[in-house]
């Protein structure tokens, strides 16, 4: 069980030193010490996590371990945030006098996905839970146990750390990243921003991480735009149902749905520059119809709408709108378009960035240390993002003996995370939040 060996491997190799640290009693090798002391328990809850996964806004069991480990090492706690949330702040020895001094945020998802577990591991998911009417298998086929099992163990470490902090800490465990269920929204980050978490104390910079198919430990980021907003769309195609040898005798909405397909991949390949602003437009649903012989009086469709530019992704929405209802109309018939705006894009702060890509190549090293391509998956990280400086990375956890190019991708029955990638996850917290609030 090449799961349960990795754990030995990692703890045998030595943990990158730190440069030296501004303030006093935070040496390299006193934090060197602190992962090498925590990463058995980061172990632990992972694989726990894992094992009791939860789905959005119903992670009540996986809230409560974090917020009774985070009170029992000295933060300051607060539960059920955006309901099920778990917030906790860490006022450092070293502030000014009378001041809180820097507020550095660190964030980690909680939820898992609707997903059958089929990867072999001794702590393999066997729940299952109700989402949206449906008995479904859960499994933390994204990854968000290892965020919650690395930023628990960056809490510990800072914890010991408290009287040697020039500032602040604040811990955000978010419910409901992957959505909440029906009729819950506004969820995860977005709630948590209406409920003022980077507030009391105001957050200067917020930071976080993903794990992603990349070599372990590896770190990839990029400056400006990272990953795209989601938006879903529904459209509803009304026409009047007739015989299927007689179609002048109805409007078909099949034929007139199939046209509005065809227009909605012309916005993007006629109208969006792509070498600015990367687009897709995707139909995953086209329903209509009960029998070969008939034409259906109506056509359903869904779909996503990913973009990396505000702008341009207002004007695939009007564009979209457009083309429904006027090609509908013009054939006869009528369009109902709704638009869900998901997630903005995840944009990392570019002076933010600057600053802090050499902690990144101190802790996993410069050859390790990549920037990234554009992603159009999405993250609702962005929602922090649109209210302070934020920096989101990724975390590579493919086996260093694998093609990444062939690995199953995140949300995946069959996603596999290598724990050797911890260690490292532990040190990317832990570092940035300290190199921040020492203004390094």
């Amino acid at each position: 069980m090449r799961a349960l060996g990795v754990l030995a491997l990692f703890l045998a190799i030595p943990v990158p030193a730190l440069g030296q640290p501004s303030q006093p009693g935070l040496s390299p090798a006193t934090l060197d010490s602190q992962v090498s002391e925590v990463l058995s328990q980061v172990v632990e809850w992972r694989r726990d996590f894992h094992k009791n996964p939860e789905l959005g806004n119903r992670e009540v069991r996986t809230a409560k371990i974090i917020a009774d480990h985070l009170r029992a090492i000295g933060y300051e706690v607060k539960t059920g945030v955006a309901r099920t949330g778990v917030v906790a702040v860490l006022r450092g020895g070293r502030a000014p006098a009378g001041r809180t001094g820097p507020v550095v945020a660190l964030r980690s998802d909680m939820d898992a996905l609707p997903v059958t577990e089929e990867v072999d591991v001794p702590f393999k998911s066997t729940v299952k839970a109700e989402w949206n009417g449906q008995q479904v298998g859960v499994m933390h086929a994204c990854g968000h146990d290892n965020h919650m099992a690395i930023l628990l163990g960056a809490a510990t470490i800072l914890a010991r750390m408290k009287d040697q902090l020039p500032g602040t800490v604040k811990l955000i465990f978010q419910p409901a990243e992957e959505g909440p269920p029906a009729g819950e929204s506004p969820a995860g980050a977005e709630q948590m921003t209406i409920e003022g978490v980077l507030d009391n104390p105001k957050v200067d910079a917020v930071f976080g991480l993903h794990v992603f198919p990349f070599p372990a430990g590896q770190i990839v980021y990029r400056s400006g735009p990272l990953m795209a907003s989601a938006d879903s769309f529904s459209l509803t195609i009304k026409g009047r149902q007739t015989h299927g040898a007689i179609p002048w005798g109805g409007v078909d909405p099949i034929v007139i749905g199939a046209q509005i397909v065809t227009a909605f991949q012309s916005i993007v390949s006629r109208t969006v520059n792509i070498t600015e602003a990367p687009a897709v437009v995707t139909v995953g649903r086209f329903s209509g119809g009960v029998r070969s012989n008939i034409i259906p009086e109506t056509v359903e469709m869904e779909g996503t709408v990913r973009a990396f530019d505000e702008n341009v992704r207002r004007d695939i929405h009007r564009r979209m709108r457009d083309i429904a209802t006027k090609y509908a109309e013009a054939a006869g018939a009528t369009a109902t378009l709704q638009l869900g705006l998901g997630y903005p894009t995840t944009v990392n702060d570019p002076k933010l960035t600057e600053r802090m890509v050499p902690t990144l190549k101190r802790v996993a090293g410069e050859d390790n240390v990549k920037v990234g391509p554009l992603t159009l998956t999405a993250e609702d990280f962005s929602f922090f993002q649109q209210k302070v400086p934020g920096l989101f990375v990724l975390l590579g956890v493919t086996p260093r003996d694998q093609d990444v190019k062939g690995v199953p991708q995140n949300h995946s029955p069959l996603f596999f995370a290598d724990e050797s990638a911890l260690p490292v996850g532990v040190k990317v917290m832990t570092s940035l939040a300290l190199d921040f609030l020492q203004g390094r």
